[in-house]
C-alpha cells in the first residue's frame, strides 16, 4: 500500500510539473468573498487604511491584480496616486504592499500590483520576466489610476523597488503621464543580466550564457515545461556572499517569506534572462523630463546601479538620496531606515 501511494504521488507530481508552464492562474478570478480580502501580507495591517482587490488589463491583454490602499480620511477632491511594484521576483504581499500601505497612511491612494505572469496576475506561461511587458505593467497601472473618479489623472506617480526601480525609470522615459518616479534600492536588470555583478562579464561570457539559455529553450520545447532558475539559495552555503545572506534573511525566513513569491520559492523561468541580455532599459533615461528620486542604501551591494542611473538623468527635478548605514534589503521593510519622509516630500512636491 505504501509503495502504491508513493507511486501515485510521484505520478501526480510529474503531471503537475508537465502542466506548470501552461496552466492558467485561477487565483486571479476576483470576487468580493472574505477569502479574497483576507490579510495575507508579510507586514502588519493598518486597520485605518481601506484595503481592496482590484484588477486591470495591460496592453497585451494580461489581467493584473493589485491591492488598493486608500487613506482613511479621504477628502472630496481627487487624490494623488502612486502605483508600486517590486522587488524583482517578489509579490505584492511583500515589499510593494508595505510601501503602498505606508503611502496611503500619508494621504496617497496607492496600489501594489503583481507583475504579469506572477502572483495573482494572469499571463502564460507562468513566471516569465520581460523588459517590455513589465514596463508596460507600470503604464497599465497608470491607465487604471487615470480612470478612477477618486484619482487626479494629473497627479500620478510610480515607485519601483529593486529590479522594478530600473523598470520604473524605463516607464518614466516612455509614459509622459507619470509625473514623479521613485526608484528604491534599484537594480538595472538589463545591466546585471548582460554584464554580471559589478560588470565582470565580457562578450565571451555573454555568448556562453546565450548558448546555455538557447539550449534551455530547446529542452523546454521538448519537455513541454519551463525550467525554473531557482529562488534565493536554500540552504544557505557557508561561503555565501553577504548580499546573498541578506536576501536569504528576507525571502527565506518569516520576515518576508510568501508562498507566491518567486524569490521565496523556485524563481523565474530560466529563459527569462534572454530578453534582458539584448534590451537595455536605461537607453533613453536621459530624456525623462518628469521628476525622479533615486534612493539607495550606503552599504548596498547594488548601490552602483542607482548612482550610475542618477548620473544619466538630466534636469533640476532629479534627486539622489543615499541612506546611511543601510544595505539593499534594509530598504525592503526596515521602516526605521526606509526614508518615507523624504519620499513623501518628493511626491508632494511633484504631484501637486
Amino acid at each position: 500500500m505504501k509503495r502504491t501511494l508513493l507511486i501515485a504521488a510521484a505520478a501526480l507530481l510529474v503531471a503537475l510539473l508537465a502542466t506548470a508552464c501552461r496552466q492558467t492562474n485561477h487565483s486571479t478570478d476576483m470576487n468580493t468573498s472574505e477569502k479574497d480580502l483576507a490579510w495575507d501580507k508579510v507586514f502588519p495591517r493598518n486597520e485605518q487604511i481601506r484595503h481592496d482587490k482590484v484588477t486591470f488589463t495591460n496592453r497585451y491583454g494580461i489581467r493584473l491584480t493589485a491591492d488598493l490602499y486608500l487613506p482613511a480620511d479621504t477628502v472630496a477632491r481627487p487624490l494623488a496616486a502612486v502605483a508600486v511594484a517590486g522587488p524583482f521576483g517578489a509579490v505584492k504581499e511583500q515589499v510593494s504592499g508595505l510601501y503602498a500601505q505606508t503611502l496611503a497612511e500619508r494621504g496617497f491612494l496607492a496600489i501594489a500590483f503583481d507583475p504579469s505572469y506572477t502572483g495573482e496576475s494572469g499571463g502564460e506561461p507562468r513566471y516569465v520576466a520581460s523588459p517590455d511587458i513589465n514596463t508596460e505593467d507600470f503604464c497599465a497601472a497608470v491607465d487604471y489610476l487615470s480612470t478612477r473618479d477618486d484619482v487626479d489623472p494629473e497627479r500620478i506617480g510610480i515607485l519601483g523597488i529593486c529590479g522594478w526601480g530600473g523598470l520604473a525609470i524605463n516607464a518614466a522615459a516612455i509614459d509622459t503621464r507619470i509625473r514623479a518616479t521613485v526608484a528604491s534600492t534599484m537594480y538595472d536588470m538589463s545591466r546585471v543580466t548582460a554584464n554580471g555583478y559589478f560588470d565582470t562579464m565580457d562578450a565571451d561570457a555573454r555568448h556562453a550564457l546565450r548558448r546555455a539559455l538557447c539550449a534551455q529553450r530547446t529542452a523546454d520545447a521538448k519537455s513541454g515545461t519551463c525550467a525554473r532558475a531557482g529562488g534565493v539559495v536554500d540552504p544557505l552555503p557557508a561561503d555565501a556572499p553577504q548580499f546573498v545572506r541578506e536576501y536569504y534573511d528576507y525571502y527565506k525566513t518569516p520576515r518576508g517569506y510568501h508562498p507566491r513569491s518567486l524569490n521565496s520559492n523556485d524563481g523565474w523561468n530560466k529563459t527569462s534572462a534572454l530578453s534582458f541580455l539584448n534590451q537595455p532599459i536605461m537607453a533613453y533615461s536621459d530624456e525623462i523630463r518628469s521628476a525622479v528620486l533615486v534612493v539607495h542604501g550606503e552599504k548596498a551591494h547594488s548601490r552602483y546601479f542607482g548612482e550610475d542611473a542618477f548620473r544619466r538623468l538630466r534636469g533640476d527635478n532629479k534627486e539622489l538620496l543615499i541612506v546611511p548605514d543601510a544595505n539593499h534589503t534594509d530598504l525592503y521593510d526596515r521602516t526605521d531606515k526606509i526614508p518615507f519622509d523624504a519620499i513623501e516630500r518628493f511626491l508632494r512636491t511633484y504631484l501637486q
